[in-house]
């Protein structure tokens, strides 16, 4: 698997994130503070002081690139490795993506811009589509996909799961996209995207263990 496209484009990025951190923060009084997390209704309610909280995304945008460019070189199954690789760029660049997103959200009321959760979350969804579309074309990997004790040990049941979990993948993410875009009441705006998630990470586990009992049981 070819890395090194995806990886300089990372690394650009994140030098691009990390000037433009610098930039906003300067222009900023001494002291001023800037969200970093925002509640279920999209309303900040954590904060830190500028610098910090405008580099961390960048920062956060590198360590995934440079972990996401090991993996290749890392992974024991190389034979198998490329028919995992649209996992493990969809993950890559819906990182890039979120990391770029989440510092302008942070950024945004320095520079009097009206952005919200709302794009973060349809990105979120998107990346969730990407991803849940490629699970079932992987192949069993120590670094890719969803890895268990009996996904890894058995292809059939590598593939049963990961059929499963793409397709609850692709449930959370159309989810986050629904709560990106449909008005909802707060108290039903979380559940409506963290239901699908949690679902669609550990359903699958359940599911390949319960397989493996199966063929055990015959």
């Amino acid at each position: 698997m070819k890395v090194r496209g995806l990886l300089i484009a990372n690394l650009l990025l994140a030098a691009a994130m990390a000037g433009f951190g610098a930039w906003v923060a300067a222009r900023l009084a001494p002291g001023t503070q800037l969200p970093v997390h925002w509640n279920a209704a999209g309303a900040a309610d954590g904060f830190q002081p500028a610098l910090p909280a405008l580099l961390w995304p960048a920062g956060l945008s590198l360590a995934a690139g440079l972990v996401m460019a090991a993996i290749p070189r890392l992974e024991p199954l190389q034979e198998r490795l490329e028919a995992s690789a649209p996992v493990l760029r969809a993950s890559w660049i819906g990182v890039m993506g979120l990391m770029a997103y989440v510092q302008a959200m942070i950024a945004a009321p320095a520079l009097g811009w009206n952005i919200g959760i709302d794009l973060l979350l349809a990105g979120m969804g998107i990346m969730f589509l990407m991803i849940g579309n490629a699970l079932p074309k992987s192949r069993p990997s120590f670094f890719v996909g969803i890895r268990t004790p009996w996904t890894l040990t058995d292809t059939d049941n590598w593939i049963a799961t990961h059929r499963l979990g793409g397709k609850l993948m692709m449930a959370a993410g159309a989810a986050m996209l629904l709560a990106a875009f449909v008005p909802l009441a707060p108290g039903w705006r979380l559940p409506t995207m963290i239901a699908p998630v949690i679902a669609a990470s550990l359903v699958p586990v359940v599911y390949s263990w319960w397989l493996w009992r199966s063929r055990m049981a015959r």
